[in-house]
Formats: C-alpha cells, sequence, structure tokens
C-alpha cells in the first residue's frame, strides 16, 4: 500500500508546504550565489564563517543542490536529506553564538518540519518510513 496516491486536500498541503520551503531556500542560495555582498552584508556578525565572496559562493552551491534534488520527485527524499544536514549546521552556528533561540536557533527546525512535512503528506514512501499511529497501543 506504499503506491497508494493521497488524497487530493492532503496532496495539495504537501505541495504548498514544500513549495514554501523551496522558495525560501532558492531565495537564500540565489542571494548567496548572485549578490554576495549582499548575503555578506546581512550575516550576522560571529558566525564564525569568513564573511567572504568565495565562502558565500560555497554555502549557496551546498543549498542549491540539495534544494534543486527536492525539487525532483524522484530524488526528493535524498534532497530532503541533504537539506537536513546543511539546516543542523546552520542550528548549531546559531546556538554556538548564543543567537536568540525562537527566531534564530529555531528557525532551521522549522524548515525541517515543513521541509519533512511536505513531503510526508505527498510521498507514500515516505509516509511508510515514518508512519504516524493514533495511540501508544496502534
Amino acid at each position: 500500500m506504499t503506491d497508494a496516491i493521497p488524497p487530493k486536500g492532503q496532496l495539495i498541503a504537501g505541495h504548498v508546504l514544500s513549495g514554501l520551503v523551496i522558495l525560501f531556500l532558492l531565495f537564500d542560495a540565489g542571494l548567496k550565489l548572485i549578490a554576495p555582498q549582499i548575503a555578506i552584508m546581512h550575516s550576522p556578525p560571529g558566525l564564525g564563517w569568513p564573511l567572504d565572496g568565495p565562502t558565500m559562493y560555497m554555502l549557496g552551491t551546498l543549498l542549491l543542490i540539495p534544494t534543486l534534488l527536492y525539487i525532483w520527485p524522484r530524488t526528493a527524499i535524498l534532497g530532503a536529506i541533504l537539506i537536513t544536514g546543511y539546516l543542523g549546521g546552520a542550528i548549531g552556528t546559531h546556538v554556538r553564538i548564543g543567537s536568540p533561540l525562537f527566531s534564530h536557533s529555531l528557525f532551521g527546525v522549522y524548515l525541517g518540519v515543513m521541509l519533512w512535512g511536505g513531503l510526508w503528506l505527498r510521498d507514500p514512501r515516505v509516509r511508510a518510513l515514518i508512519p504516524l499511529r493514533a495511540g501508544a497501543g496502534a
């Protein structure tokens, strides 16, 4: 039953969640690749990363490739795994420098929940891997 097509509402919700995450990640990666000086200007000080063009290009590329993988349905799970690693690094960086918890440090968690939630809603393989069951005995 892992090949069952999800109900239309669930599929739409999954695409909306995934679309929001994709738009944000493409904007973030694009900013780092196209306008690294703007990305540098708006980076919080003290992150521990060199604030220069080559670093921004590297971070933009490391975000763009898995985002493109996430967009394509055949590689969406691989893309989600790689994006989760990227977000983990962002979370760790913000925790290390003492950024505000709910607005900065946990922002990667919010994106990750939306990323995987959208995939869970639209992909039966993910629902088979991560089944949500009602009650402790189910």
